[in-house]
């Protein structure tokens, strides 16, 4: 699946508060993009935002990188499942057993409520991440190549993708093949400010390195027009004329 069939970005609602999240997606189109819900709107504001976007008719990732026991992310992950979220994920560093137990409980809680169960992604190694930051602790390897391996680990579990940066977005794709997603942040349009992102790419570089999905925020979220500039990355990347 190296080309979405929907629209491959993901608005990131990093905001304190539901009202400025709700103000943002009240400017967007939900045919549009998705939008994602992280960990502290969800503090602030839990299942009842997410319920909002999903009424309002958005696809919404749920990013709370679940990583406990694998009974507790699984349930975790079953709670997520009922709120209607299209997308959802878990720390691949959380091993095997855990990466089982959360598909398991979101293929149940899926069938038990009628609806397509949600895609659920592990998250490899952080964007904000360097290779220093790992050796500090207690990683030796690379950033690339201990993406590699938690990847390997996430597909071996059956979940359907990761969540990486865009470097590692090539290698990701020939080693795990073609239908293994690949949702991309640390994403910013030629000439826009990285932000506290350590590892970028503009939304083109992403999709030509084998991204299906590249979370976007600020550039698109802080901008006048929000829609406008959803449109603008759009049209780099061939989706509208």
């Amino acid at each position: 699946m190296t080309a979405a069939a929907t629209s491959p970005i993901i608005v990131a609602l990093d905001f304190a508060d539901a009202a400025g999240a709700l103000a943002v997606a009240g400017r967007l189109a939900p045919n549009a993009c998705a939008v994602k819900v992280g960990k502290e709107l969800f503090t602030a504001e839990g299942p009842a935002l997410v319920r909002e976007l999903v009424g309002r008719g958005f696809r919404v990732f749920l990013d709370l990188k679940f990583h406990d026991i694998p009974n507790t992310t699984a349930q975790a992950c079953a709670a997520a499942t009922r709120l209607g979220v299209w997308m959802l994920n878990v720390h691949a560093s959380g091993g095997s057993a855990m990466l089982a137990a959360a598909r398991g409980a979101v293929d149940r809680a899926a069938a038990a409520a009628g609806r397509t169960r949600p895609l659920l992604i592990a998250v490899t190694v952080l964007t904000s991440l360097s290779a220093d930051d790992l050796a500090a602790a207690g990683v030796a390897d690379a950033p690339e190549a201990q993406v590699l391996r938690l990847a390997k680990l996430a597909q071996a579990g059956g979940l359907d993708g990761v969540v990486c940066s865009s470097r590692e977005a090539s290698a990701l794709r020939a080693a795990c093949g073609p239908d293994f997603l690949l949702v991309t942040p640390g994403i910013r349009p030629a000439g826009a400010d990285v932000h506290d992102q350590a590892r970028t790419a503009t939304p083109a570089e992403a999709i030509a390195a084998g991204a299906d999905y590249l979370v976007i925020g600020r550039p698109i979220t802080r901008a006048p027009d929000p829609q406008a500039a959803l449109e603008a990355i759009q049209r780099t990347l061939g989706r509208i004329a």
